[in-house]
Formats: C-alpha cells, structure tokens, sequence
C-alpha cells in the first residue's frame, strides 16, 4: 500500500503480518543485539520490517547490512541511500531510495482510528483544528486528528535523520487536503530549510484497509542539498 504514496524512484515493501517471507529475514548480530530482552511481539515486527526494507534495498540494488537505530532513533541506512520504516498493529513497511536522487523519506502508518483525546490536544494546533473544519466536512469517514498524527510522523522522520535534530510533532505545522495530499511547515528552528525552501514540502496520505498511510519524499535537487 505504501507503494502507492511514493514517487517514481522511491522503492518500497510491506506485510501484514509477521508471517510471510519477511517474517523469517535474519537479524544482524548488531540488529539481535537491539532488540534483546524485549518482548516476542516487539522482536517480531523488528524483524519483519527489516526483511521489508531489505528487499526495498534488494531493489534498490543494495547489499543488505545491519539496520540499527541511529541517536535519533531512526535507523541508520547504507551509505547512499534513505529511507524510512513505519510498523503499526498488524502492518509494517519501508521505503528507501538513493541519496542523489532524494535528500529525505518519511512514512508512517497508523490504525483508523481516532487519538485518544490527551495525544489529539499535544499533537494538533488550533490553526490546524481550523483548517480541518475549513477543509473536510463534518463527516469525514476518516479519524482527521490521527491522519495529522500520522503525516507529522512521516515529517519526522524525513526531516529529522536529515538535519540530525529531534523535533516534536508540534514543531511541523500541516495542513491536510481532502484530495490526499497535505502541506507542511517546517520547524522555526530549522535554520538552514527556512532559507532554502520558504515554501515548505509536500506529502500524500490514504486511508485503506483499516490504516492511515502517509509519505514525504524530498527531492535531492540544488535547492535541497
């Protein structure tokens, strides 16, 4: 489904579940090494979303290596190359492309379902409450405030593995569009962004088979390097 949501250039893979092809991906001793002592759950999507962006880096025509969380938390990618991983109930995927061609990738997936009511309050503004109620009607079938959720994780995790920054979800400011695409702001503290790209970025977001699918793919042109 992520596949969907990415550009031409950004190669992606995802399951359902923890037991397909990617379930049985063997870790890196590096990889087993993070995840020891954790729980079987937690061991499981851990693997199965590196088997997902193995095969994306297969693709990609990239030998696999030792995915493991870099300071920031995201994972540390092949020199070259950038990507994402997302893992929800019952979902995971990864999207990764080469450095030349995109300065960053994002994705996230959550469940369609509605934030509990203390996450919705830290994570949308009053300014995008507002356009929400601008943009879709009363009854749109999707849960508004957990898509925003979701493309601020996305945004995250573009920008942040990018300028090697930990930001908050209140740090990026995104309005949603109704034709499933939104728009994004970034950080005020971002320094050199706000000088190359005034205009802030771009991303896609669907609602399909009971999730809620976001992406940002950065193009790696002079503007973005």
């Amino acid at each position: 489904m992520i596949a969907d949501l990415v550009p031409a250039g950004v190669l992606a893979c995802d399951a359902f579940d923890d037991a397909g092809p990617d379930a049985a991906a063997r870790l890196f001793s590096a990889e087993r090494a993070v995840v020891a002592g954790v729980f079987d759950e937690r061991r499981r999507e851990f693997t199965t979303v590196r088997g997902c962006a193995r095969r994306a880096l297969a693709a990609l025509g990239t030998a696999p290596v030792p995915l493991v969380p870099g300071p920031l938390g995201a994972p540390r990618w092949p020199t070259g190359v950038v990507g994402s991983m997302t893992h929800c109930r019952g979902y995971r995927a990864a999207a990764v492309a080469r450095a030349a061609e995109f300065a960053a990738v994002g994705i996230d997936a959550e469940p369609q379902e509605p934030l509990p009511g203390i996450v919705a309050t830290r994570t949308v503004s009053d300014t995008e409450s507002g356009w929400l109620e601008q943009d879709f009607s009363r009854a749109a079938e999707v849960p508004l405030d957990r898509l925003l959720f979701c493309a601020k994780e996305a945004s995250y995790k573009a920008f942040s593995p990018w300028l090697g920054t930990r930001f908050g979800l209140r740090d990026f400011t995104v309005r949603l569009r109704s034709d499933g695409t939104f728009h994004g702001m970034y950080p005020s503290s971002s320094g050199p962004l706000s000088a190359i790209r005034t205009g802030g970025f771009s991303g896609r977001w669907v609602a399909r088979s009971g999730y809620l699918l976001t992406a940002v793919a950065v193009s790696a042109d002079p503007l973005t390097r």
